[in-house]
């Protein structure tokens, strides 16, 4: 008698198990009537039931409700990039990316480390900024003391006014926008749109950003500069000169202790020292 292998006997028992608990339910109709009762006996797997109906809205409320979902929804899939753009995440990230390339450091540190420096370094230059959101929106949001339309006002106006403060050195990429968007020249920090001021301060950062990775790569060219003059005079062509700089480099980085200075600069350049 030839007998069924080891697997597909254990197939043929998990199906028969299968169909004795799914099978019952067939007396019910659950697929077509949703009245049925099945008897105590023949209690069948129960599987949830998910619906999901599209109708007209019965009201204002409902279409309000329905919006309000929405921007919500649309929100949290920006959040990210709302707190990337729109806080001092920007310069700090780039900062750290000119000084590992200054340093001709290909792994260390790793790329997970210097974001999540830059993250928590936001989060200590945001935090009074984040305060009073919290204290001015979010809480009489929660406590039903004012409505959705004032807590998004009392949401933007700090994030407005930090970003505003970062480029009041140079109001030049406001001015930008405002003309190639034909809208006239604002008098006061009120009269510039949001809209307006977040392409603005996102230019005003990558250019801020790049100049002080300009400044970060000069002493660390200099050595480069030195290192390759003197292997050629000595005829090492072959000699990488990248092998003799790098060490070079991180001493005078760490000799003048060069992540407490940057930080300390960095801070000192968002106005926070």
């Amino acid at each position: 008698m030839n007998r069924l292998p080891f697997r597909k006997r254990r197939l043929v028992l998990a199906t028969m198990i299968l169909f004795a608990l799914v099978a019952p339910a067939s007396h019910a109709q659950v697929l077509g009537d949703a009245d049925a009762v099945v008897p105590p006996g023949e209690q069948s797997l129960r599987i949830p039931f998910v619906n999901l109906e599209i109708r007209e809205p019965a009201d204002n409320q409902e279409v309000a409700l329905s919006l309000q979902l929405l921007l919500l929804l649309s929100v949290l899939s920006l959040a990210p990039s709302i707190f990337i753009l729109m806080t001092s995440f920007l310069r700090i990230a780039i900062v750290m990316d000119f000084v590992k390339r200054a340093l001709s450091l290909q792994q260390v540190p790793p790329n997970q480390v210097l974001m999540g420096i830059a993250l928590f370094m936001t989060l200590f230059i945001m935090w009074p900024t984040f305060t009073t959101i919290y204290e001015n929106a979010f809480v009489p949001f929660a406590g039903g003391e004012i409505g959705i339309e004032e807590a998004y006002r009392e949401f933007e106006g700090p994030v407005r006014l930090f970003m505003y403060r970062q480029m009041r050195g140079s109001p030049d990429t406001i001015r930008l926008f405002m003309r190639m968007g034909n809208m006239p020249a604002p008098a006061t920090f009120a009269d510039v749109p949001t809209h307006a001021l977040i392409p603005a301060f996102i230019l005003h950062e990558l250019t801020v950003a790049f100049k002080i990775g300009i400044l970060l790569f000069i002493p660390f060219i200099i050595i480069d500069m030195v290192v390759a003059s003197t292997l050629m005079s000595m005829g090492m062509i072959m000699l990488p000169p990248i092998m003799i700089s790098l060490p070079f480099k991180l001493i005078l980085f760490v000799l003048v202790d060069g992540w407490a200075l940057l930080t300390q600069q960095l801070i000192a350049s968002f106005g926070g020292l």
